[in-house]
């Protein structure tokens, strides 16, 4: 179905050179769209990281929280893609979904290695800094290998996810995040300014 192993190394790729270049590479389905869910954590990271400098103008702040809502809903927007081309290619293939209903998205797991893939990068880049003392540095690469450990756990548990789904072992359901607060029909304190 998808390869794990390829998930794996275009996540950390696209980060490493996403801070050079954003580029994108991919051209088939669904690796256009894991390309775009790593594309929206890469964005949201960066985003999240000035909203928490103290020192800043605050209209860069405001700024930042709107790119962080904009990327979230464009990051699960994405996860909804992924989960979507894995039950059309399970049913274009004639797989029955099995009886067990698994919760977590193949798309939410594929989410979650890209975010690892971040936190394994800048962690990376913290056991390579200069201007810390080496308990830092030590501190930064046991969380590395950490991590290295998470990113395998996760990704054989989602490897097998495809298995079980292929076997006609589990099913899953698409879940829509339904983002209120993006939406000025839903979110009050954007409504109520739009009636009065």
């Amino acid at each position: 179905m998808i390869d794990f192993k390829k998930i794996l190394e275009l996540q950390y790729s696209k980060v490493t050179d996403w801070h050079n270049e954003i580029k994108f590479s991919e051209e088939t389905l669904p690796w256009m769209f894991i390309e775009e869910n790593m594309k929206w954590n890469f964005m949201l990271w960066h985003e999240e990281d000035i909203a928490r400098i103290k020192d800043i103008d605050p209209l860069r702040i405001v700024e930042a929280k709107r790119n962080i809502d904009q990327y979230n809903q464009a990051r699960n927007n994405a996860m909804e893609k992924i989960d979507e081309w894995i039950l059309s290619f399970l049913e274009s293939n004639r797989i029955n979904p099995g009886e067990k209903m698994h919760s977590e998205t193949p798309g939410m797991m594929i989410d979650r290695l890209a975010i690892m893939a971040l936190k394994k990068y800048h962690m990376e880049e913290e056991t390579l800094r200069s201007d810390v003392e080496q308990a830092h540095i030590d501190k930064c690469a046991l969380k590395v290998s950490v991590l290295n450990e998470q990113i395998i756990d996760l990704s054989n548990a989602l490897n097998q996810v495809f298995i079980d789904l292929e076997n006609s072992i589990l099913r899953f359901k698409v879940y829509r995040q339904f983002k209120m607060y993006n939406d000025p029909s839903l979110n009050p304190e954007l409504y109520k300014r739009n009636n009065s």
